[in-house]
């Protein structure tokens, strides 16, 4: 027979304490707002941010050494096309190296759970008990732990060491939002090049391109990772116009020179 202390735990489980709602219920008829694809957003932001800004800093320092449109074109492109291999590169090597680590990780934890077992099991308590649990309620949770291996291995990674599991195709899909994204934008600030054959002309309608991509790319960033988005268009934007002020600066002293 259940005893009453384990009946009345599962009842515990399956209802509320207010009105006797099944947990089952509340869970389905929530629904969670947080935004859980940060690593997207990140190689994202990595790489417009450079595609915007690095091109038409580029630009605006040919511009400023009096080079033609179509070289200030042909070497923009070049920029962006090496830029989106190398970002991308760096992008698939950060994550693949991050991989690794998890998996070294993963094989040391699991050879000090099969050598020093109680060890572990003292590090599981003393982890629960930051939380404020106390003896008598975080040791069932060590003893159920035990018995599951690779729960155990699984909680010793999150919680102990603060690592979470890599999804494998991660490597390839950041090279590869990295790389389009720092086209995409870097492409922009490129445009006037193509149409305006003057490359004063061309810079001055490539600032107010690039300006108007940063604040609305600052503004999207802003609102996808909680930032205030006005302040993070503000931002991002004065990054690009310092950029590139700087780059036509060093153009202008090096022709004056």
């Amino acid at each position: 027979m259940m005893a009453a202390e384990d009946r009345w735990a599962v009842k515990s489980l399956k209802t509320s304490a207010s009105g006797g709602v099944s947990s089952e219920k509340l869970l389905a008829d929530h629904q969670e707002k947080h935004f859980t694809a940060s690593d997207v957003v990140r190689d994202v932001i990595i790489g417009v941010s450079d595609g915007l800004t690095v091109p038409f800093a580029l630009a605006a320092g040919l511009s400023g050494a009096n080079v033609p449109s179509y070289i200030i074109l042909t070497a923009g492109l070049a920029e962006v096309a090496a830029g989106a291999i190398s970002m991308g590169l760096g992008g698939y090597l950060a994550a693949k190296s991050e991989a690794d680590h998890y998996m070294r990780e993963l094989k040391r934890e699991q050879e000090e759970i099969i050598a020093v077992p109680d060890t572990e099991a003292a590090e599981i308590a003393e982890i629960l008990s930051k939380y404020g649990l106390e003896p008598h309620e975080y040791g069932p949770v060590v003893n159920s732990l035990r018995k599951n291996p690779q729960a155990w291995l699984e909680f010793m990674m999150k919680f102990e060491l603060g690592l979470e599991k890599p999804d494998p195709k991660r490597a390839s899909q950041s090279a590869l939002t990295i790389a389009l994204s720092y086209m995409v934008g870097g492409v922009v600030p490129l445009l006037p090049y193509v149409f305006i054959p003057t490359a004063t002309k061309a810079m001055f309608a490539s600032i107010g391109v690039t300006l108007a991509a940063l604040l609305f790319f600052g503004y999207v960033k802003g609102h996808f990772t909680g930032d205030r988005p006005l302040l993070s268009a503000i931002q991002t934007a004065f990054i690009g116009a310092v950029a590139s002020a700087a780059a036509y600066a060093m153009a202008k002293a090096v022709q004056a020179s």
